[in-house]
């Protein structure tokens, strides 16, 4: 293959990884694919998403690769801090996990920064299901990173005829985006699994996107990204598509089952889980009111049942919208 063609390394193996492996693999470029876990050889489907098989040019690594042009960090929120100090090499890094740190409060870009200092960073998020981005089947994202041209020049790297890329330079709007919608989606599932109806989930949705912006906007974000592809996009996959790993385990939660034997049968991340208590944490902090996010955070935790956490939302003061 020629000196020329980009090398795009993806950090992590799980079902998202191997689909932006899929994805940079049609650019043309030359993708390494790590993984935390020994490969058999010659392997070209992974537990994770067994469904697809790597194309020839994406090929399998448990060494993490130190000659990359472009760096794709798609390992789970709570444990990027761990991987994070590894990363070899000067590439950008582009962080493609959500949810903020437990304990912390930190945004993947935070880790990023804390852990890789000076390395030009850059956040990947938009309304995706792995298992369709690793088929090929249309989808669009959004790159976002401090300076814009940073951004134009991720998304020419990453961006073909079956991935559509948008370049932003509010990286902080799309993580608070990508944080918050996985919250949201486990609250959409338990009014849906609760029997309260489409209208509640239409109004939890639509709610959420003003909570999620008065966050972004405390932050030092913009509104405005809420509207777009990382936040009302992502929104209305991951809170009505079936193939969401966070609306089905509310959906669960709202016929009646616990968490805890939730997770037992899980060996996916449902990033809300962990992202719930500490986004709560952060609106109380900063005195942004987030009623949705501390209910769902709330309900995860126990300390209200379902009867709690209805009356808590639809019983509060009338407002102006």
């Amino acid at each position: 293959m020629s000196a020329n063609v980009p090398h795009i390394a993806v950090i992590g193996a799980g079902a998202w990884g191997i689909a932006l492996a899929c994805a940079a693999s049609r650019t043309g470029a030359r993708v390494s694919l790590w993984s935390r876990s020994p490969v058999p050889a010659g392997c070209r489907a992974l537990p994770r998403l067994p469904a697809v098989t790597l194309p020839d040019t994406v090929e399998l690594v448990t060494t993490l690769p130190e000659h990359a042009d472009l760096m794709l960090i798609v390992v789970p929120m709570q444990t990027l801090r761990e991987i994070a100090p590894r990363l070899p090499g000067n590439a950008p890094l582009i962080a493609c996990c959500k949810g903020l740190e437990l304990g912390t409060g930190a945004l993947p870009l935070d880790i990023l920064a804390e852990t890789q200092p000076g390395r030009p960073c850059a956040v990947l998020s938009g309304p995706n299901f792995a298992i369709e981005v690793a088929r090929g089947a249309p989808a669009a994202a959004t790159i976002a990173a401090e300076s814009l041209d940073d951004a134009h020049r991720y998304v020419s790297m990453l961006s073909s005829p079956h991935f559509r890329l948008y370049a932003s330079d509010d990286p902080i709007g799309v993580q608070i985006a990508g944080a918050a919608k996985n919250v949201v989606a486990i609250g959409a599932g338990i009014a849906i699994g609760a029997g309260l109806g489409e209208n509640a989930r239409a109004a939890l949705i639509t709610r959420a996107i003003v909570e999620i912006g008065r966050l972004a906007s405390a932050m030092g974000g913009r509104a405005a990204t809420i509207a777009g592809l990382s936040g009302l996009g992502d929104l209305i996959l991951t809170c009505t598509g079936a193939g969401s790993r966070n609306y089905s385990l509310g959906l669960e939660l709202g016929q009646g089952a616990t968490l805890a034997d939730i997770l037992k049968t899980r060996s996916t991340v449902a990033e809300g889980v962990a992202t719930a208590p500490a986004l709560a944490a952060t609106a109380t902090k900063l005195g942004i009111s987030m009623p949705i996010v501390e209910t769902v955070s709330a309900f995860l935790d126990g300390a209200i049942d379902l009867a709690q956490a209805r009356k808590s939302l639809l019983e509060r003061p009338i407002t102006v919208e």
